[in-house]
């Protein structure tokens, strides 16, 4: 029977009934609202299947991972307030709904109660979980401001795009599994190299097939608006593909595109821009590299095969998945 469904619940009802203090009011309600928006929990279910890979009760792991799923929600309200978000999840965002102010301060009593979850481990496991948050929390910042720096650029690399989305969202999936590793027990550095290596590429592939998604998906299934990346003129893999890949003409129709239409024609148009240079076909092949990556960091790992299983399944149905 698969895990991932029993472990998600748990790391529910472990952020549901979370110990925060009662006051001051506006500092904690703004915390459970957030908090109570939901999730798929995926990063912290990670680290606690990463645990059961090496053996040991994955349980073990639940602290680590709520820190984890804390961590990722302290940098969700730190966005949603840079992008000046008024949405998450349908509703209203922190900082629209209480201010700034409120938004910025609970952030930080998200991020604090992360590193007070680590403290619950034996001096030597927590010693390493802190390495391993700090570290993350360090690149988190560093991608994000990347991801700012290219709003203002005209000239952003490919390589340099997956530099920004490894080190905003890629590490931290690595890091829930490095974590895992570490309650594990787990001494062989190259098996937790491995470990970590894996959630780094897999994260890399995420959010590569979110960009195609976001211009290619069923909207039936998506859930949001296809083209919204379109819309802003974001700079996803799929835009930075056609501009390097295509040729004058393609490129100077893509331009026209972005900054002369608006709506439905501009998603369309800058969709037959794509197909014409091929960008879809592209991407998916730069998906598949990081995917192969990510299977072969699994292959070298030291467990039975059959410990595997629940991760690479987990890894297919992030490539595959349509919303």
């Amino acid at each position: 029977m698969p895990q991932l469904p029993h472990f998600q619940k748990a790391i529910e009802d472990s952020i549901t009934n979370y110990p925060f203090p009662s006051t001051p009011r506006n500092l904690y309600e703004p915390l459970n609202y957030f908090l109570s928006l939901g999730g798929k929990r995926m990063r912290p279910a990670l680290t606690l299947l990463a645990c059961e890979l090496f053996g040991k009760p994955a349980m073990e792991a639940l602290n680590a991972g709520v820190a984890v799923e804390l961590f990722h929600n302290f940098t969700l309200i730190h966005d949603d307030i840079m992008d000046e978000a008024p949405l998450r999840r349908g509703n209203m965002t922190v900082h629209e709904k209480w201010g700034r102010d409120v938004a910025i301060l609970s952030g930080d009593v998200l991020y604090t109660e992360a590193f007070k979850l680590l403290l619950n481990y034996s001096p030597h496991i927590t010693s390493k979980l802190l390495a391993i948050l700090t570290k993350v929390s360090q690149e988190v910042c560093e991608g994000q401001q990347m991801d700012m720096d290219f709003e203002k650029r005209t000239d952003v690399s490919i390589e340099e795009y997956i530099e920004m989305i490894r080190l905003k969202t890629s590490v931290l999936l690595g890091a829930a599994l490095e974590m895992g590793a570490v309650v594990a027990g787990v001494e062989n550095e190259e098996d937790i190299r491995n470990c970590y290596e894996f959630g780094v590429n897999i994260g890399i592939a995420f959010q590569i097939q979110d960009d195609i998604l976001d211009v290619y998906a069923n909207p039936d299934k998506f859930g949001k608006q296809v083209g919204g990346d379109i819309l802003s003129n974001k700079k996803t893999i799929l835009l930075l593909s056609a501009l390097q890949f295509g040729n004058k003409e393609y490129q100077e129709r893509l331009q026209v595109c972005l900054y002369h239409l608006e709506g439905h024609e501009k998603i369309e148009e800058v969709k037959k821009v794509f197909d014409a240079i091929g960008v879809r076909e592209l991407v998916e092949k730069q998906k598949t590299l990081f995917y192969h990556k990510a299977l072969k960091n699994m292959q070298q790992i030291h467990v039975p095969e059959t410990q595997k299983s629940e991760l690479i399944n987990l890894a297919n149905f992030l490539m595959m998945r349509e919303y």
